[in-house]
């Protein structure tokens, strides 16, 4: 089978690697992403491997680059992609790289704490200019001056009395806004009244040296007498991180400080533009160096770690090197590592060993059957070799989903949603989109765009297109033939609401209608009964279809893994138990419908009564046989089923415990031979499931026995599991029917609550018109929101769970774990 159908064959491949050329080796087999690496120094701490240095040095530059990318960002630049995929870089070009991008960042520091620095003194001057040129009113005594020699007066009279030789001080400064409220009252009760303060708030905006966002602040203009009262001050004004200036009281004084202070301000804003255009020029150093710098310095890191997971040979010449490879890539792994090696003299070698640990599942996808493989590896990553379920997901899913979603609007929506999204998927900005919702949407549009499109066929199968039925064709069923041959009066059609037609009349019934339901049920009063029957018997019979084709997958993987016993004892069994009861159902359901007429629809026989009397050997005298000979058919399924049951639960058992009887009977020559025969072909084939024996490590697991109560133990859970999943699972496909049912009523509520309201409303042309618009809006935002997301979501879930309890159950395990290759495809994004 194709990789597709199983996964595909991995080798144990070990890899010699001349020391000169391990690092090129290795870096060539990242960029192809061939092989996944064994730790050979799982024992060996990650401090004393080999080249813990190097990638110490690695992390070092990472360090680095974060702090440059971190400047990058601040400065509000972006950072260009990287052109074209870059190899890493020789292991000499290291110590260069550091040097360089040290150099650089250490520049950077400077630059940056330069106009830090600078910054920090122009809000200084600023702030002083503001304090200086702010008109603090005058105080008490200065308020009742007149006359032109008032602005000449000294800002407080000397007080008269023995404290007349007092020196009136003053403090100036600036103070956050919401800190002013604070400082003012608490210099008022720490100084007991005995100051005068003045605050008010700065006109004009302040740029943050730190943040670089405008603030505003209060200046402030504090009088008092005496050094411990400004001793106080002082004290107060640092605890509330207040910038305090020299205030001069001559007013000539405080106007030449201004002009002085005006001038600086200039002087310093000149030398911080021609501060901030070096920046610029360093940043852009920095923009051309970091995009390539970081995805090498990522592709060196990995390749170092890689080479710390190789052992070194004796004579420390080569390293020796474990990895798991896919058999096809085998002879480009060759090639690659003599490519790699030519310059060192001495090429690489390549070799498969044997291995007893089970290899990994390799599946190789592409962006179409990526989504449906997604679903099967969340349930489980196959074991090795194991059928992949994957592509019949790809019909099944869509399938059942569009069973319970059925609907030709919804599903046309949907379509064309994905389209859309497929149509888009080569563009930059769709990939780079970061939201996680669209990101999920994005990554299951191929499985939305099947989803859509059989939702599409199915709403055409129901006949329902936003709940409302199509005529496509002409309908089977003829009103006039039964207003003509019924002899309906108007006195008749007075009395009766509800008229019936019978298709046993000739010309009423005309014929099945070409494809899907017949557009005459959506005006019958039984529309929902007729419905009902006919989709629960449809999930039963799809559901019979699915699991019976979960079994013979089955017979794949027994085919494959070597197991023919299985064929006569599990899967053989299996399908008479499945088929036999439930496949029998189906066949009485499809008789029916193919073989009893409309004219013997009155007398029709109960499907549901017979199935009851199959199972308790009985018949019903009111309930008529659907063909001759069918209580001796019925009769001899149901032992047949019975039957299978022992043999299910006994056969595999009994037939490993007789080889194992058997290997002991033979002579020791042959005994070893034929142990490891059985050990290999029910242990190692098997896929070496956890519930079996792991016959495939050595010679321990080969002398190993098996262990009679945990063979019978395993085998009869997988009895019980698959018999009694037979009737529960057979039930759970159900669901198919309720929700299906559930959508249609959905869409049908909100026709009629939203819709039907607005288009029956008896209304001029222009008002109904004008009043459509938000009606048909709000229909609108309902649908996509209640119909598509939720619903949509619901239908996901439930053919989920089908897929991954009823169906996978029985043939996939699960149990295996995926090929991880050494691949710069992630560095590379």
């Amino acid at each position: 089978m194709g990789s597709m159908f199983r996964g595909e064959e991995v080798a144990l491949v070990q890899l010699f690697l001349p020391t000169a050329a391990a690092y090129t080796c290795v870096s060539q087999l990242g960029e192809l992403g061939l092989v996944e690496f064994r730790d050979l120094n799982a024992s060996v701490s990650a401090f004393q491997r080999r080249f813990v240095v190097d990638v110490r040095r690695c992390e070092e530059l990472e360090k680095t680059f974060t702090f440059l990318q971190e400047e990058v960002r601040r400065a509000g630049l972006a950072l260009p992609l990287p052109v074209g995929r870059l190899p890493a870089p020789p292991p000499r070009d290291l110590l260069r790289i550091q040097e360089e991008t040290d150099r650089l960042a250490q520049e950077l520091r400077d630059v940056r704490g330069n106009q830090q620095e600078l910054r920090a003194q122009l809000h200084q001057l600023q702030l002083h200019e503001a304090v200086l040129g702010q008109s603090h009113g005058p105080p008490l005594a200065a308020a009742h001056t007149d006359g032109p020699s008032s602005e000449r007066s000294p800002l407080l009279l000397p007080p008269g009395g023995p404290h007349q030789d007092l020196k009136v001080n003053f403090v100036a400064g600036a103070v956050e806004p919401h800190k002013a409220a604070a400082l003012e009252r608490l210099l008022w009760r720490a100084c007991r009244g005995f100051l005068i303060a003045s605050f008010q708030e700065m006109e004009q905006q302040l740029e943050d040296p730190v943040t670089g966002e405008p603030t505003r602040w209060m200046t402030f203009l504090i009088s008092y007498w005496g050094e411990q009262i400004g001793q106080k001050i002082r004290k107060i004004t640092a605890c509330f991180h207040c910038h305090i200036f020299p205030f001069l009281e001559p007013e000539e004084a405080r106007r030449g400080a201004l002009q002085q202070l005006q001038q600086q301000s200039q002087e310093l804003q000149e030398v911080l533009g021609e501060t901030e255009r070096f920046l610029s020029q360093v940043l852009g150093r920095v923009q051309q160096l970091l995009p390539a710098g970081q995805m090498q310095i990522r592709k060196m890191k990995a390749v170092y770690l890689a080479l710390n997971q190789c052992s070194v040979s004796s004579t420390h010449k080569c390293l020796i090197a474990e990895a798991w490879c896919a058999v096809l890539d085998l002879p480009t792994l060759q090639q690659v590592l003599q490519d790699s090696s030519s310059e060192a003299g001495v090429s690489a070698v390549a070799h498969r060993i044997p291995c007893q640990d089970m290899p990994p599942t390799l599946i190789r996808t592409n962006r179409f059957t990526a989504s449906f493989q997604g679903i099967v590896d969340a349930y489980g990553v196959g074991r090795y070799q194991e059928v992949n379920p994957a592509p019949y997901t790809i019909i099944t899913f869509p399938f059942l989903f569009a069973v319970m979603f059925g609907d030709v609007g919804h599903g046309l929506l949907m379509f064309l949603f994905a389209l859309a999204m497929v149509l888009a998927e080569n563009r930059p900005a769709v990939k780079a989109a970061q939201n996680e919702i669209w990101q999920t949407f994005f990554g299951g549009r191929y499985l939305l765009l099947l989803m859509g499109l059989f939702s599409v066929y199915t709403g055409f199968i129901y006949n329902e297109c936003f709940s409302r039925a199509t005529t496509i064709f002409p309908s089977g069923w003829s009103v006039a033939a039964m207003a003509n041959q019924s002899g309906w009066s108007d006195a008749y059609l007075a009395r009766h609401s509800l008229l019936t037609l019978d298709p046993n009349i000739s010309g009423v019934f005309l014929g099945p209608y070409p494809f899907g339901i017949d557009p005459v049920w959506s005006l019958a009063t039984n529309h929902l009964s007729f419905l009902n029957s006919f989709k629960m018997k449809m999930s039963v019979i799809l559901g019979v279809i699915h699991m019976a084709f979960g079994v013979i997958l089955g017979v794949f993987n027994h085919v494959h893994f070597g197991q023919g016993h299985k064929l006569l004892l599990e899967t053989l069994p299996e399908l008479i138990f499945l088929l036999g009861l439930f496949g029998y159902l189906v066949f009485l359901v499809l008789y029916k419908w193919l073989c009893v007429k409309a004219a013997d629809s009155a007398s029709a026989p109960s499907i549901l009564i017979h199935f009851i009397n199959m199972f308790l050997f009985s018949s019903s005298p009111t309930n008529r046989p659907l063909y001759h000979a069918q209580e001796v058919v019925q009769y001899v399924l149901v032992v047949l089923a019975l039957a299978s049951v022992p043999v299910l639960l006994l056969g595999t058992p009994l037939y490993l415990l007789r080889r194992q009887r058997h290997l002991q009977r033979r002579p020791a020559g042959g005994q070893d031979e034929d142990k490891a025969k059985l050990m290999d072909s029910d242990a190692c084939e098997s896929g070496w499931g956890p519930d079996e024996k792991a016959g495939c490590s050595g010679d321990e697991k080969e002398a190993e026995q098996l262990i009679a109560s945990e063979v019978f133990m395993h085998q009869a859970i997988h009895t019980i599991e698959f018999c009694l999943g037979c009737i529960s699972n057979t039930a759970s496909y159900l669901r198919l029917w309720a929700l299906s049912l559930a959508h249609a009523q959905l869409s049908e509520v909100l026709w009629a609550m939203v819709m039907r309201v607005a288009l029956s409303a008896n209304l001029r042309v222009g008002v109904q018109a004008v009043v459509l618009v938000p009606v048909f809006a709000a229909f609108a935002v309902l649908t996509v929101a209640i119909l598509l997301v939720m619903e949509g979501l619901s239908a996901f879930l439930h053919a989920l769970r089908l897929h991954w309890v009823e169906f996978q159950n029985k043939f996939y395990s699960g149990t295996g774990y995926k090929l991880s290759p050494f691949t710069f495809a992630a560095e590379d994004e």
